[in-house]
């Protein structure tokens, strides 16, 4: 049974805020996907305390601070949407399902992977130079200046 909405709907808000874009089903995750030219960012959002006290605060800080970005980014929520999070977790091939965590596909590609045990009990400052790291390495130059 998933998590009632009223629960989860200001963690959803957070990433929403920023202007990473809810995608609630399975379709609208194929469509992310097949429709992102270049770097898609995709986070399993989650309920737990390394979400609300890590992760979440960790990707802010990295968008707001970080020259390169990915060119489009969606999220999920795992216990919520479930079978939307279900298709985000097939792209990341080679890794069992862990919520929360961050893909990064390319072109459809997964080319960057954080984990729940890359995430979980880090300080969001930490994350975020992750998050930096990752952004660098995987964003091109010409999607850093569309951002």
């Amino acid at each position: 049974m998933p998590y009632p909405e009223i629960m989860i709907h200001g963690m959803r808000q957070e990433l929403a805020q920023l202007g990473i874009e809810e995608t609630k089903t399975s379709e609208a995750v194929k469509a992310a996907v097949e429709n992102t030219k270049g770097t898609l960012m995709v986070v399993v959002n989650s309920v737990c305390g390394c979400a609300a006290g890590g992760v979440r605060p960790g990707i802010a800080m990295a968008l707001q601070n970080s020259e390169a970005k990915p060119d489009h980014s969606i999220t999920v929520f795992a216990g919520a949407d479930i079978d939307a999070t279900d298709t985000a977790r097939d792209y990341f091939t080679g890794y069992a399902p862990s919520s929360p965590s961050i893909g990064f596909l390319k072109d459809g590609q997964l080319v960057r992977m954080f984990e729940r045990r890359d995430l979980e009990g880090r300080h969001p400052l930490m994350i975020a130079q992750e998050l930096v790291n990752a952004f660098n390495e995987v964003c091109t130059k010409s999607e850093a200046a569309g951002s």
